[in-house]
């Protein structure tokens, strides 16, 4: 790589496998969710990602390259703990708990990279591409609180 525009299409490529992944996996976190809420919100976030893999696919469409070609590592790990995690022995509310920590894994790393390609594009002149960056990455964050709400509010004392 030669220059930040070469890393920024890296970088949305990454997300956009990163995207791809969880498409498949979120399926899988809902169906073994016991609470309703906990799988509602699974569902939902399934319907949310698609939009944001359909957003990378129009930036990269505008931006002229392939959102193919990259396999992000990050996120097949973290997708890799999450199954590993369900094949424990494990209550279901202590299931609940413990699918809240590794969706929230996921989220924080979605943050991590939106943010950066956010900066990105500004740093570049897109800023439009940022701005639909930008929406993404807020939707990231209200996953990720939500999350937080169902943890702290019951499903963690529901574990204890």
């Amino acid at each position: 790589m030669k220059d930040l525009n070469e890393l920024f299409e890296h970088q949305l490529k990454d997300l956009f496998s990163a995207e791809s992944q969880l498409i498949k996996a979120l399926p899988k976190m809902a169906k073994k969710a016991h609470d309703e809420k906990l799988k509602k919100a699974f569902e939902s976030h399934l319907e949310e990602t698609k939009e944001h893999k359909s957003r990378l696919e129009v930036i990269c469409k505008e931006l002229n390259i392939s959102p193919n070609g990259e396999t992000c590592k990050a996120m097949k790990g973290l997708i890799e703990e999450v199954e590993d995690f369900l094949k424990e022995d494990a209550t279901e509310e202590v299931r609940d708990a413990g699918l809240i920590a590794d969706a929230q894994r996921v989220e924080h790393y979605e943050i991590s990279g939106y943010g950066t390609v956010v900066r990105y594009a500004k740093e570049l002149g897109h800023n439009e591409i940022a701005k639909k960056l930008q929406k993404t990455l807020d939707e990231e964050y209200d996953a990720d609180n939500k999350l937080d709400k169902m943890a702290e509010g019951r499903l963690n004392k529901k574990a204890k």
